[in-house]
């Protein structure tokens, strides 16, 4: 039995975007030789406005696609595979210690710290909403049975609000999960996941930590410090580490870091 991990770019959403692109492009062929529309300026505005709209959806499912090759964990770069082992280097549990995973996905990044710390028990958890319909529970478990994995456990959880005591786990991990959520403080949601963090608890989370989407992450930083925290540190993962600059430019991955230190 192989694991499914999925892809962060839906298929669905590459084909219906490209699917959409060769409809505009029907439909302006039909729209420029149909007699239907008598007007030339009509007719030249229409199919002018289908040729764009074509263009457009051809472009974002092209780079959907891209995004879809680089991301495979089949395929020949298998990103999401070399970042999701990259965090799990950093997790490394006592015996009989708990850790959480926030927004687990399809249990990737849970299972492979789960592998690499067979003494300690992992939970993930995860809201999976209908952005990612194809991400669930389920698969999550499915995906644990056939890596041979059983000291982890998947719930239903809310990243706002964790539904855990102060203090609760020996160590916190997330993969690419706060950005996605809008209208928020994400400088406060990184707060509520080192909340339920023990004093020496290590914590490992990656995401987009561009100061559009989190304000001044270098501040936070010292904040922490001045919390009492024992080790803070921010890495540019952009450099080499898990993509190129190349590729954090034109997948808009462009500040993705590892926020990774002991309460």
């Amino acid at each position: 039995m192989k694991p499914d991990y999925r892809n962060w770019m839906p298929k669905g959403m590459v084909l219906g975007t490209l699917s959409g692109a060769a409809g505009c492009f029907g439909l302006a062929a039909v729209c420029g030789c149909s007699g239907l529309i008598r007007s030339r300026k009509v007719k030249a505005a229409a199919t002018g406005a289908l040729l764009a709209a074509g263009a457009v959806a051809g472009g974002a499912g092209l780079w959907m696609g891209l995004m879809y090759r680089a991301f495979s964990y089949d395929g020949k770069r298998q990103m999401s595979r070399q970042i999701i082992r990259g965090i799990a280097s950093y997790v490394t549990m006592p015996e009989g210690s708990v850790a959480l995973d926030v927004g687990c996905g399809s249990g990737a990044l849970t299972i492979a710290c789960a592998r690499r710390n067979p003494q300690a028990h992992f939970i993930g958890i995860d809201r999976w909403g209908k952005e990612y319909a194809s991400y669930n529970r389920p698969l999550c478990e499915a995906n644990a049975r056939a890596e041979g994995v059983s000291n982890v456990e998947f719930r239903q959880g809310n990243a706002l609000k964790l539904d855990f005591p102060d203090g609760s786990f020996d160590a916190v991990t997330s993969n690419y999960v706060y950005h996605n959520i809008p209208g928020r403080d994400r400088q406060m949601i990184l707060l509520e996941t080192l909340r339920v963090l023990k004093k020496g608890g290590t914590f490992a989370l990656h995401d987009i930590f561009s100061k559009a989407k989190y304000g001044d992450m270098q501040a936070f930083v010292q904040k922490l410090r001045a919390m009492g925290y024992e080790q803070v540190e921010l890495i540019d993962t952009t450099k080499g580490m898990f993509m190129s600059p190349s590729e954090a430019s034109w997948m808009a991955l462009s500040g993705s870091a590892l926020l990774v230190g002991k309460k």
